[in-house]
């Protein structure tokens, strides 16, 4: 299963570092998500990052970085959903129906569904599907190793999305809820969560 993370919303100042040491502990793919943010911030970020994981990273915004920081590729939303003119390259897209996954998962390297349990990050987010309704997608082959769950997703429910036939998991709130960006200067409850995350996955 791949681990895919989704940066925070806001920039701040250990994030180069603690991206850097997420990679190092064997991150697999980094969705740079900023919405609203100005495409400078992104672009210092990157450049803070070392080369060798730009290969790594997924734009969501400011789809220009891709071919100026050789990045991973693009992902489409709600506020992008078409790639730019003549785009080549690695395109995942954001859904949130198993009736969408069924009729687009073949256009994309891989696709997000969202959302499979109760969001951390967002309160108002509830579990838009049923045990069932996961279980029979993934006996009718629509969920697969290209469906990415995302979600809610955290150490409790890794064994249940193994269950479902997910090909990867997307981790946001139980990772980003364990690092204050206004005060921690320390992110080593951030990094252990990770490995166990790591570990639950492989």
């Amino acid at each position: 299963m791949k681990l895919i993370l989704l940066t925070n919303e806001e920039f701040f100042v250990e994030e180069d570092k603690i991206i850097s040491a997420l990679f190092e502990e064997g991150l697999d793919v980094l969705h740079l998500r900023k919405p609203g943010s100005d495409s400078a911030y992104s672009e210092r970020l990157l450049t803070l990052l070392p080369d060798e994981y730009h290969k790594r990273i997924v734009v969501h915004d400011h789809f220009y970085l891709k071919q100026e920081f050789n990045l991973m590729g693009i992902h489409l939303n709600c506020r992008h959903p078409e790639p730019p003119a003549g785009y080549k390259g690695h395109l995942s897209k954001s859904l949130h129906s198993i009736d969408e996954v069924n009729k687009e998962k073949k256009q994309f390297d891989y696709v997000f569904l969202s959302p499979v349990f109760d969001s951390i990050s967002k309160s108002s987010y509830p579990a838009a599907f049923s045990n069932e309704e996961l279980k029979s997608a993934h006996k009718a082959g629509i969920i697969d190793h290209k469906v990415m769950a995302l979600g809610g997703i955290s150490l409790k429910n890794i064994p249940q999305i193994k269950d479902y036939g997910f090909g990867g998991v997307v981790i946001k709130g139980d990772l980003w809820n364990r690092f204050d960006i206004r005060s921690n200067k320390d992110f080593k409850d951030l990094l252990n969560h990770f490995k166990l995350l790591k570990k639950a996955i492989d």
